[in-house]
């Protein structure tokens, strides 16, 4: 048989093996479920991402039974995807949900938890987290490695400005374990001002308003880059990143 032929008759066989293969994954995965079977199994698929804990897998399923929706024994046609979505969503620790009918009687759900970047302990107000949309997330009593600001706080504020600095802080390694609490007040114009808490060395920063923080901190870490390898961490009782183009240290008191 002429080389030709061969690799000609192997490129044929590959085909219809590949086709053969193809029409049998369709037929066990792209085809839809059969509406007249039970619902055998819940695949319940929640994020986990080390700051979203707040929901579980027993929960939800809870939540399904609670409200009469929890679909295992049911016909997969009476199984109502778009009710079982509105249900879990209407949980306030959840941000998205979806849900879909799969072959062999499964159902799928897939639910994303709300991430929080800042927890947020306002002045005799229970505490809250917030999340990088700036929604308020009760506290459970979660234990987290999350900046806390506590002060002179409302809600606006919070889930505002807070919200866009504690997303900064989860997107930049170097702040995020540098800054350890942030304090807020008002000052004598009446606007909300951040004194910050580093986790290293016994200062304080003040940051001024939330205005070109990102500006300030730059210039923070210049200065720890030049300064602080010289004269050490400790030197300095207060640091003012308040006006453009400086900073005003203040040193300690000697005993």
């Amino acid at each position: 048989m002429k080389v030709g032929k061969i690799v000609k008759v192997t490129l044929v066989s590959l085909l219809l093996v590949g086709l053969v293969a193809y029409v049998g994954y369709s037929v066990l995965f792209l085809s839809g479920p059969d509406e007249d079977e039970k619902c055998e199994a819940v695949e319940l698929v929640l994020n986990q991402d080390i700051q979203s804990v707040f929901v579980d897998e027993k929960e939800v399923e809870e939540l399904l039974k609670n409200v009469h929706l929890y679909p295992k024994g049911m016909l997969m046609k009476d199984v109502n995807t778009k009710k079982i979505e509105e249900a879990i969503s209407g949980n306030e620790f959840v941000s998205k949900v979806e849900c879909y009918k799969s072959a062999n009687g499964k159902l799928c759900i897939e639910v994303e938890q709300r991430v929080p970047v800042i927890f947020v302990a306002p002045d005799g107000q229970s505490g809250y987290f917030v999340d990088a949309q700036g929604k308020m997330i009760p506290d459970r009593n979660y234990v987290m490695n999350l900046v806390t600001a506590s002060g002179n706080i409302d809600e606006k504020y919070a889930c505002t400005q807070l919200a866009e600095f504690g997303q900064f802080l989860q997107t930049d390694a170097f702040w995020n374990s540098q800054i350890e609490q942030i304090y807020v007040q008002k000052n004598r114009k009446g606007e909300r001002v951040v004194e910050i808490v580093p986790r290293v060395g016994n200062n304080i920063v003040y940051l001024g308003t939330m205005d070109d923080y990102q500006k300030k901190l730059r210039k923070l870490k210049v200065f720890y880059e030049k300064a602080v390898g010289t004269v050490g961490w400790n030197k300095y009782a207060r640091v003012n990143l308040e006006y453009d183009n400086q900073i005003i240290c203040t040193k300690k008191k000697k005993n």
